[in-house]
């Protein structure tokens, strides 16, 4: 049986909320998101290991470059030619990488209970619940905010007919951004802050 998401969070707030963690359960009250990705060895949650995980903070119009996190895990054993292909991370570029854990520690202690912006957010934040729940015994409970679905919403009322392109590469043209480091996680993270604050703070773009 598939639990909702919603469910889960409300049930493992009441195991946790008295406990270290219990902050992270908390309703955010500040003005920070977090962009967050995480590159990883296949696109199938039950099959995917994580190997770098990216995370920017935006306050306000500010895109935080200086507060952020990049993180290398140590090397899976699921790290294979194919999917070197689509990430290029290599074997011996994770050498200096961290054991899961501490990556875990890492991510609670920067995103906090913040909300957390990606493209496709529910795969980075099923992928670290994935791992998240053995270790710990809860998943991230923070709001997720999708950046496809930020840009859809505000240039939907100018599309006449169709629909609208979301493709990451499509939605960083419209409104202007070049895409720092692609396929890589912090690359990604800054690349959809800067998309987001550009959506949020800049003039709506063209639906064509």
């Amino acid at each position: 049986m598939i639990v909702p998401r919603s469910f889960r969070v409300m049930r493992e707030k009441k195991r946790h909320r008295d406990g270290p963690y219990g902050h992270l359960f908390e309703p955010y009250k500040g003005d920070e998101v977090v962009s967050l990705d995480c590159e990883t060895t296949s696109l199938d949650v039950k099959e995917a290991d994580i190997l770098s995980i990216g995370a920017v903070k935006i306050k306000g119009s500010r895109v935080k470059t200086s507060d952020r996190l990049d993180i290398k895990l140590k090397p899976p054993k699921s790290l294979t030619g194919d999917s070197i292909k689509i990430h290029r991370i290599r074997a011996m570029d994770l050498d200096d990488g961290i054991e899961m854990e501490e990556a875990l520690e890492q991510v609670l202690a920067f995103v906090g209970n913040r909300p957390i912006l990606g493209y496709y957010v529910n795969f980075d934040v099923r992928m670290l619940d994935k791992f998240l729940r053995p270790h710990l015994g809860f998943g991230l409970p923070n709001k997720a905010i999708e950046l496809s679905h930020v840009y859809h919403n505000i240039v939907k009322w100018k599309s006449v007919g169709g629909d609208t392109d979301l493709r990451f590469d499509t939605i960083a043209k419209k409104l202007d951004l070049p895409i720092l480091q692609r396929h890589t996680a912090l690359g990604d993270a800054i690349t959809v802050a800067l998309m987001y604050v550009r959506l949020k703070y800049g003039e709506a773009p063209s639906a064509h």
